[in-house]
Formats: structure tokens, sequence, C-alpha cells
């Protein structure tokens, strides 16, 4: 089982974590009737540049990825999808 470790952030980084997580989120995508599904990352590509997948952990509830050397910019939108841990 992970611990959770102690919220280390500053509080300039606590309260822009907050701001960001307050962002109203993005609008469900505009579909033309009788339109063809398409992937996610195909809906989104048009957005925000190139959409792609990293592992990560949730910790003091922030989530955190594995890969060290992956760097998100800042007021990156993501999507998460979690399974229930133990």
């Amino acid at each position: 089982m992970i611990r959770p470790k102690p919220d280390d952030r500053s509080e300039a980084q606590r309260e822009r974590d907050e701001r960001i997580a307050a962002e109203a989120p993005l609008p469900p995508p505009v579909l033309e009737p009788g339109a063809v599904p398409l992937a996610l990352e195909a809906i989104l590509r048009g957005r925000s540049g190139n959409p792609f997948a990293i592992a990560g952990i949730v910790e003091n509830g922030l989530v955190k990825p594995l890969d060290p050397a992956v760097r998100l910019p800042e007021h990156a939108r993501v999507i998460i999808v979690a399974a229930l841990g133990d």
C-alpha cells in the first residue's frame, strides 16, 4: 500500500492548483446529426495539440506521473481514468 506523502507544495502552487481545478470543464463536442463516432483523441486533436496517455498514481489527491521525465504544460487539460484501489 502506498503511504500518502505530506503536501509540501508552496502556498502559491496550492493556490494555482486550486485555480486550475476550478476552471470550467470543456464543453461536449458539437456533433452533426448522423456523425460517425470518433475516438476522443481525434476530437481533442483540433483543440489542444496531440493528446497522449501517461501512467500515474494518486498521492494526496494529486495525480503524479510515474515517468519523472514527463512534463505537462501549465494549464494542460487532462482526462483521468482510474481503477478503484484496494
